[in-house]
């Protein structure tokens, strides 16, 4: 199995003071034509907020949008009307369909917020806009290998409008798993926290690696940390 590693150094970066962000995929202004997305995944940012700011309303469209949170809390607000405040280990994903407006900020004047924001592209234009949110049960909480993302909304899932699986790895050092590459799909892994072995490949914090050849791949944490998982048509 042939892996691509897209290394955490080699990312769009761009420091607003309030946001430091980090752009595995083309963003905002940052473009690079290698790296426009990845199947139907179109962001990953790693987005550092300085305490106490964030992103104003602002409108999006067709595409589905989610936010994992690593470090502190998030404050979310939309024009459908709910309003929530998320955790570590806690994701937040809207439907953006036929228009929606957003605002997400950090609460706390005195920690920053990290998080991984992620957008992805729905299986169709012109949805009704939705929210919906995944948090972990006890069980769940520091579990290796869960599903937080899908579109049939398994498991207690947030449910996504699209043919994408995302699971959440969260391995202690030496521990592992697995995933299987099934024909016409592909496997794209971002490291959020910590260090891993996918296959024969070494990455680490802010790493990606990705593949569309079918076959298993081992996944073993050399360090303790976390890891999103997409599974994609």
């Amino acid at each position: 199995m042939r892996l691509t590693v897209r290394k955490a150094h080699d990312r769009g970066h761009a420091d607003h003071g309030w946001l430091d962000t980090w752009h595995s995929f083309s963003f905002a202004e940052y473009f690079d034509p290698a790296h426009m997305g990845f199947r139907s995944l179109r962001v990953i940012n790693d987005d550092v907020i300085a305490p106490g700011v964030g992103f104003p309303t602002h409108p999006h469209r067709d595409m589905e949008i989610f936010s994992y949170v690593l470090e502190g809390a998030i404050a979310h607000e939309d024009s459908m009307g709910n309003g929530r405040t998320l955790r570590p280990g806690e994701i937040q994903l809207m439907s953006a369909g036929t228009g929606v407006a957003h605002s997400e900020h950090n609460p706390d004047r005195s920690r920053r917020l990290r998080i991984l924001q992620v957008w992805i592209q729905p299986r169709v234009r012109g949805l009704k806009p939705s929210y919906t949110e995944w948090k972990p049960t006890p069980a769940q909480a520091n579990a290796a290998d869960v599903v937080v993302i899908a579109p049939d909304g398994r498991d207690g899932s947030a449910v996504i409008q699209q043919d994408a699986i995302v699971r959440r790895l969260k391995l202690r050092a030496g521990e592992a798993t697995s995933h299987t590459v099934a024909p016409g799909r592909g496997m794209w892994l971002q490291v959020a926290t910590g260090a891993l072995r996918v296959g024969d490949v070494a990455v680490a914090q802010g790493d990606g690696v990705h593949t569309e050849d079918t076959g298993t791949v081992a996944i073993t944490a050399t360090a303790d940390g976390e890891a999103l998982l997409f599974d994609l048509k």
